[in-house]
């Protein structure tokens, strides 16, 4: 049964795949399928900045309000997360990894004026870049302190 992509996506979804699995390339819809294949990767990609900037917020709340970080445990709770989820995502699509410097980069700025926003810390108080490593980023025993920072900062 034939499926139309504007008017039910689930069925078509199940037809592509049927078609495609049996090899009658005829019957699929190339042009919708060929959209919906780079949306994939364009999704995996949005996910990952996503989480990206959650945790780099996370960090920087961390590092800049040390007074906070007993009041509860989710920020850690939040960082753990979302490390664990951009290393399932980076396992599953090891291609984006490259592009987490550039990510982390292009979006740092917003970020920075974000945790001021929540912190009600001035913006001043935030690096102008990012200053920590991706691989100090992503690695799970990471937290920033004091000590870490400054010297991250001079660098």
């Amino acid at each position: 049964m034939k499926s139309d992509y504007s008017t039910d996506f689930y069925q078509w979804t199940q037809h592509q795949a049927a078609a495609l699995a049996a090899g009658h390339v005829s019957e699929l819809d190339l042009a919708n399928l060929a959209e919906e294949i780079e949306s994939l990767g364009r999704r995996d990609r949005r996910a990952l900045g996503s989480r990206l900037d959650v945790l780099v917020m996370h960090l920087l709340k961390w590092r800049y309000q040390p007074e906070r970080r007993m009041s509860g445990r989710s920020w850690e709770s939040t960082m753990i997360e979302q490390r664990r989820r951009i290393r399932r995502l980076l396992r599953e699509s090891p291609s984006l990894k490259p592009e987490v410097p550039g990510m982390i980069e292009e979006e740092y700025l917003d970020i920075r004026r974000q945790a001021a926003a929540e912190t009600g810390l001035p913006l001043t108080t935030f690096p102008e870049t990012c200053p920590w490593t991706v691989e100090q980023i992503l690695d799970s025993t990471f937290l920033p302190g004091e000590d870490e920072s400054e010297a991250a900062t001079n660098n």
